[in-house]
């Protein structure tokens, strides 16, 4: 079974390789806007789209890259905010979990 460290690692490269995508496509690298209007206007709202999901993947790299510090601390499993165990099933759903479950849900 892949470890924690494993998952997040290939999550941070994943994340990584997104980016690029992400920004590659916010450079134009496949060619200016097309000619016509009305694929203009779908371009652009692509982009809109992209600029979101690029700043959701931005997001979710920090927090990766923070559990991934924590690990490295010997804290990987301890919440951040009340000292306690973050549960194993916790961390294998979400892996870049650094609050239990109670104070997550607090915290929303």
């Amino acid at each position: 079974m892949e470890s924690r460290l494993q998952k997040l690692e290939a999550l941070r490269d994943s994340l990584m390789q997104r980016l690029e995508r992400y920004h590659q496509h916010q450079k134009r690298a496949d060619g200016p806007l097309d000619p016509d209007f009305a694929e203009q206007a779908v371009e652009v709202q692509n982009d809109e789209v992209v600029e979101a999901l690029e700043e959701e993947g931005r997001d979710r790299l920090i927090q990766v890259n923070h559990a991934l510090a924590r690990i490295q601390q010997d804290a990987g499993d301890i919440c951040e905010r009340c000292q306690g165990a973050i549960s194993a099933g916790r961390l294998s759903a979400l892996p870049e979990a650094t609050l239990c479950a109670d104070c997550a849900s607090s915290e929303q």
